[in-house]
């Protein structure tokens, strides 16, 4: 299908759209999409969630129904802990609360560090018991820091103390398999109902990162290395993240890896929709096939453009249409305003297929 085309199977699949409903149980989601894997669904993400021009407080991202949630994350010696800022490597500049429970979701001081942000989704996944599954999407800004103690052991003890059983785990997913590529190859992903109430942490190199010439174990390969060397140990459940291969490409993204035993630990690709969804030059149909969640950000840039904030309610359905066929996961933009295409469920590869 190419950028332009707007086919009958567009069409269809704007109209077999499934209304998420509210924010809790997921009230008003057909049977179909909640019995359907967890992989054979797209939904709709809003990237920089936590940016206060995005929302409020956290809570209300929370509340708009979106699939996917991306949190920014710095980590250098030269701040405290780990920050939650775009363009502040030394602070935090956030919308998170620090909430000990709902009805401190959206009372006390902002610009709490990712341990806060990390409070605030707990406090409002108890009050929203059995809430849609959902992605947080962390970009690690400049890397993992083991040395100033925010290396991977750091980051899935700190997902484990605030989150705990509200995480989906890399283990879960594996089961009797020998890594994560084997247990999706099975079908290994639940349907989205066994998800429900549940996180799927997802994370990324970040922009700094890829821009430091000093810098030679990108935060995709060193959390993979991490997630191997669990399993090895036997130590798997440890693991609270999954690592993603960013940058969309033609083929199997992941034979950049030089190291061949850490392709088997990504199972989550995340990339430009523009590449995946133009001239064909990639099998998008492979992903799906073998289970694997495809991210594909910046969709109101696919051609022809659409508003990144605030495009008609239609044309933002028919851009997740779009790339439902071309079996997204998660549809990525900054449609915050939109709770109801937000909150939605769509078919992934297209109506009734």
């Amino acid at each position: 299908m190419g950028m332009v085309s707007r086919t009958a199977t567009t069409a269809a699949l704007a109209a077999a759209l499934i209304l998420g409903g509210a924010p809790g149980a997921g009230a008003g989601v057909a049977r179909a999409g909640a019995e359907a894997a967890y992989s054979a669904t797209t939904g709709v993400g809003v990237h920089n969630a936590y940016e206060k021009s995005a929302y409020p407080y956290f809570a209300d991202a929370l509340d708009s129904g979106a699939a996917m949630l991306e949190l920014d994350v710095w980590t250098n010696a030269f701040g405290r802990s780990w920050r939650v800022s775009h363009s502040n490597p030394l602070g935090n500049d956030n919308n998170c609360v620090n909430a000990a429970n709902a009805d401190g979701l959206r009372t006390g001081p902002r610009d709490q560090d990712l341990g806060g942000c990390l409070a605030s989704v707990r406090a409002w996944h108890d009050a929203n018991p059995g809430h849609r599954p959902v992605v947080l999407k962390i970009e690690l800004k400049d890397g993992f820091q083991g040395k100033a103690g925010r290396g991977p052991a750091a980051l899935d003890a700190l997902l484990t103390a605030r989150l705990g059983d509200a995480l989906f785990r890399p283990a879960d997913l594996v089961g009797g398999h020998p890594d994560l590529d084997a247990a999706v190859r099975a079908g290994g992903w639940p349907a989205r109902d066994a998800m429900a109430g549940k996180f799927v942490v997802e994370i990324i190199p970040g922009t700094v990162e890829k821009d430091n010439p000093l810098d030679t174990l990108w935060t995709d390969r060193e959390y993979a290395q991490h997630l191997r060397a669990l399993a090895a140990a036997g130590r798997l459940r440890e693991a609270a993240a999954f690592p993603a291969v960013l940058g969309a490409a033609a083929g199997d993204p992941r034979t950049r890896y030089a190291d061949a035993g850490l392709r088997p630990w990504f199972v989550v690709f995340d990339g430009d929709a523009s590449f995946y969804a133009g001239g064909g030059s990639v099998d998008t149909a492979w992903y799906a096939r073998n289970g694997y969640l495809v991210v594909m950000t910046e969709a109101h840039k696919v051609a022809p453009a659409i508003d990144g904030v605030s495009p008609t309610e239609a044309q933002a359905r028919e851009r997740v249409a779009l790339l439902a066929a071309r079996h997204a996961s998660v549809v990525s933009s900054d449609w915050r305003s939109l709770t109801s295409v937000l909150s939605s469920v769509v078919p992934r590869g297209g109506a009734g297929r």
